[in-house]
């Protein structure tokens, strides 16, 4: 078997498919989950805590040129290094968020699946059954 012949049998295997259509549902699904924390979330919690950007939280590690302005962006323009930890816990969030989904599908999924009760055991076949009684005749006697 040739290496593309290979190739072409793996490629369109079931699972394989199924893969490449989880990253890209997964992918998207992330995006949507980034916008949701970004422009959703993280402005109601900054608020509630008391009016904070969390895009514009951070530590200057360095001194700060007083011709640039206080921002995180403008900072990073300058060449200022800066620990931007802001930006993490928007991230975390994002990650937390994003897991508990995954959880949740996946408890569902697993709930969905769950194994149907075994069913009874099939007669056995008229020929095993007419063995049987064979045998059972030749103890009697």
């Amino acid at each position: 078997m040739s290496f593309m012949s290979e190739f072409k049998e793996f490629a369109t295997k079931g699972n394989v498919m199924d893969l490449a259509v989880g990253v890209i549902i997964g992918a998207a699904f992330g995006k949507i989950v980034g916008s949701a924390v970004e422009d959703l979330i993280m402005p109601i919690v900054g608020r509630v805590i008391g009016k904070v950007d969390f895009s514009n939280l951070y530590v200057p590690l360095a001194a700060i040129p007083e011709s640039v302005p206080n921002t995180l962006v403008e900072l990073k323009k300058a060449g200022v290094p800066v620990l931007a930890y802001g930006n993490f816990i928007t991230i975390l969030i994002n990650f937390i968020i994003l897991a508990f989904i995954i959880f949740v599908i996946i408890k569902q999924m697993n709930r969905l699946k769950r194994e149907a009760p075994p069913a009874p055991p099939a007669a056995p076949p008229e020929d095993v059954v007419l063995l049987r009684e064979i045998r059972d005749a030749l103890k009697k006697s």
